[in-house]
């Protein structure tokens, strides 16, 4: 199943908002597929807008409309609740915050509130409510110690941003493999060994330690001053919630180790290789390469390091077989090993309409931003518009977004994610509310929904 599903959250009128009025706005549901469908009207008459677009309508294509005196607590309970008890099952499940910066996406994706229950955010939320799962599977076998692994990073351009690790800046890469990997810097170890650590994991065996990594986390969050906000979001946040044991994150280490010793090793075979080679051969005074008479290749010395080579690659395969083994063993006694829940906290989508019509200019620098914001988040309607309709190639590559969601796109065939359009019912954000309400319209029609 690549279908979605589509919310639209309406946030409470700012009092500021208020002397310019409000949007006009209504919503109906059709019997039929239980769908929903939204009408918007501009109370005021801009210059910016064309008459045709003071009013726009959406085809039936959203599962649900929430209000703005429904709070994080009652979206929880509609959005996220109904699928933890298939979390807990092993499936993986992806839910998007869209919209203009100011709307409330982080708000209702990550939540600014940590001290009451009825204002987390939606990964706040869940992980409480995975943590009183696994507590009760702990005291139904205390063989397995559950816990949540916690990852939580931005993005922005081709950089990936550990904010579990001081904000340490990884890079986005496809391995051969075809798996995207988000590496940080290379640590040059003791006897040789070079490590290239991953995106760092919290393991959190209570609520309470992954409420205060989490909030740690986010404090090295980048945000700056936007045209409409003076707290934006200038990146993508994701935050990653999986269902791990103890014995899982030891053997997810171990490989890291064994390829730490692999990476000098294999750097040593290829010198040797390239040195060989490189002796074998002569420049002429015309410029061409030919054998060179005065020396033989030492194939022994080549096959020597291959072998060392050889030997290391072994062990780090040994090692990924082991945390296989791990896995399949854990998961046979429990489904819910690997579960695991992603949440999207998007940069803000005002740059997709601009600012025109607003009196307000962009600096060089957030038009920069602007472009690859919207290059992302065009990306990300794409790919989803691709699995809606099973194609045979999906464009994950298009954007460093769509490439690192790739992993968890895959690993939620089996399960409907959801995206949250969060919008704003003031008069003076009627042009880019209506652009969040077309995207939403747009990624829910790819799912199959017909107006």
């Amino acid at each position: 199943m690549n279908a979605i599903k589509v919310w639209a959250r309406w946030r409470p009128l700012k009092p500021s908002g208020s002397q310019q009025g409000e949007i006009m706005r209504e919503s109906d549901q059709d019997r039929n597929n239980q769908q929903s469908r939204i009408s918007i009207a501009s109370s005021v008459q801009a210059q910016s807008l064309s008459s045709r677009e003071r009013s726009w309508k959406s085809g039936y294509s959203f599962d649900g409309v929430i209000e703005p005196d429904e709070n994080n607590h009652i979206v929880y309970n509609c959005i996220v609740a109904p699928i933890i008890s298939e979390v807990l099952q092993g499936k993986c499940y992806n839910f998007f915050a869209y919209g203009h910066s100011g709307s409330g996406k982080t708000h209702t994706m990550i939540g600014y509130d940590f001290e009451h229950d009825d204002e987390f955010g939606l990964c706040l939320a869940a992980a409480r409510h995975l943590a009183i799962e696994l507590d009760k599977i702990r005291a139904e076998d205390s063989a397995y110690q559950f816990g949540i692994g916690l990852r939580v990073y931005e993005l922005r351009k081709n950089s990936a941003f550990d904010l579990l690790n001081n904000r340490n800046e990884c890079f986005i890469r496809e391995g051969a493999d075809r798996r995207v990997y988000i590496r940080g810097d290379t640590e040059i170890l003791e006897n040789g060994k070079v490590r290239v650590r991953p995106i760092a994991t919290r393991a959190c065996w209570r609520f309470e330690e992954l409420q205060r990594e989490l909030q740690e986390g986010l404090k090295h969050r980048k945000t700056a001053a936007s045209t409409v906000h003076d707290q934006s979001s200038r990146t993508h946040a994701i935050v990653e919630m999986e269902i791990i044991t103890k014995d899982l994150l030891n053997a997810r280490n171990e490989v890291v180790e064994r390829q730490s010793e692999l990476v000098p090793v294999g750097k040593h075979a290829t010198d040797v290789y390239i040195e060989e080679q490189s002796r074998a051969v002569v420049q002429t005074e015309d410029g061409k390469y030919i054998p060179n008479p005065n020396y033989k290749v030492n194939q022994q010395r080549i096959d020597a390091a291959e072998t060392k080579k050889a030997e290391f690659e072994s062990r780090v395969k040994k090692a990924e077989e082991h945390e296989e083994e791990v896995f399949a063993v854990t998961a046979r006694a429990h489904q819910c090993t690997g579960g695991k829940l992603v949440f999207v906290d998007l940069a803000g989508a005002e740059f997709l309409s601009g600012t025109a019509g607003t009196g307000l200019r962009q600096t060089p620098q957030e038009k920069q931003q602007g472009r690859q914001i919207n290059t992302d988040l065009l990306a990300l309607k794409e790919v989803i518009r691709a699995r809606s309709l099973a194609r045979t190639r999906i464009p994950y590559r298009s954007s460093p977004l769509t490439m690192v969601l790739r992993e968890h796109f895959e690993a939620s065939n089996d399960a409907q994610s959801s995206m949250i359009l969060t919008v704003s019912p003031g008069a003076d954000q009627y042009a880019a509310t209506m652009n969040t309400l077309k995207y939403g319209d747009l990624v829910g029609l790819a799912n199959g929904h017909r107006g």
